[in-house]
């Protein structure tokens, strides 16, 4: 007769496997990936592919490098990153801060957030290119940034909403019956006890709006030059993906191979790098 504790040994020993399969799926994807960019765009990658832009045009053009997409996406997601959290971290601090207390509403808002940043990209670039035809509002710099802003600030708001989540209520508490008020308590307490937290928001939402091309396909547009102008059309790295790994020329294609591989290395690089931010600002936090 089978035991309750055989059972639970059996269960126990069956989620491992399951487990242990799906991370080596995973991570023989994950490998898979990121050999088949780097396999074909390391080859491509040369100084002058990072140091020139497109000569003759970005589709039928032989020289030139991906200059202006890397140019063009630093700006469009630094651009759309500090608007974003500009935005993002007082919405998130007074959600935490001033409707502690409003749990229902809260929640209410959280669910429309987490709506919003399960919409796909596409969407926002729509919706973008809707706004931009009834202001008559060309492609630019500017329309990029603003639609991927409104594309990333759910991200943002969100992840720096579940850091803040975690700050005990002891410490509010004691920061009130010192006579703070609820402003010293959102940008003293909360913001230097989640600094770990904030500093992943950012540079998630970093890694979303530079990796992003549905978002940008219509608002920003294309240009083998680098803009000196907000109001300029730019390239970015998904776009160079895009339209030029479809060129009947070799050449092209391996400009965009090298675009891919520069973004996945900036994409990687991001992930490293807000681990490594997190575990070292993980010492200013005061645990109780």
């Amino acid at each position: 007769m089978i035991t309750k504790k055989l059972i639970k040994i059996i269960e126990e020993a069956f989620f491992r496997v399951i487990m242990f399969l799906s991370t080596c799926i995973i991570i023989f994807a994950l490998g898979l990936i990121i050999y088949s960019i780097l396999n074909k765009g390391i080859p491509s990658l040369s100084i002058e592919m990072l140091t020139q832009t497109p000569k003759g045009g970005f589709y039928f053009g032989k020289e030139g490098g991906i200059l202006n997409a890397i140019i063009g996406s630093l700006y469009l997601s630094i651009g759309a990153t500090i608007l974003a959290f500009i935005i993002g971290l007082p919405v998130s601090l007074y959600i935490n801060v001033f409707l502690i207390k409003r749990r229902k509403f809260v929640n209410t808002i959280r669910f429309l957030l987490d709506l919003l940043w399960g919409i796909p990209s596409i969407v926002y670039g729509a919706f973008g290119f809707t706004i931009m035809i009834f202001l008559g509002m060309k492609a630019s710099l500017l329309a990029g940034i603003i639609v991927v802003t409104l594309f990333i600030i759910p991200i943002m708001v969100r992840a720096i909403d579940e850091g803040l989540k975690t700050v005990p209520l002891g410490l509010i508490e004691s920061s009130a019956s010192l006579g703070a008020t609820k402003s010293e308590i959102a940008f003293r307490v909360f913001t230097k006890q989640c600094f770990p937290c904030i500093i992943t928001a950012i540079l998630l939402s970093f890694g979303r709006a530079i990796g992003d091309a549905a978002s940008v396909l219509f608002t920003t547009g294309f240009t083998d030059h680098i803009p000196t102008s907000i109001t300029q059309q730019t390239a970015t790295l998904p776009l160079s993906i895009f339209f030029q790994l479809s060129s009947p020329i070799p050449e092209v294609k391996n400009r965009a191979y090298a675009a891919a591989t520069v973004l996945t290395i900036i994409v990687l690089f991001i992930s490293i790098l807000s681990r490594i931010l997190s575990e070292k600002y993980k010492k200013t936090i005061i645990k109780f």
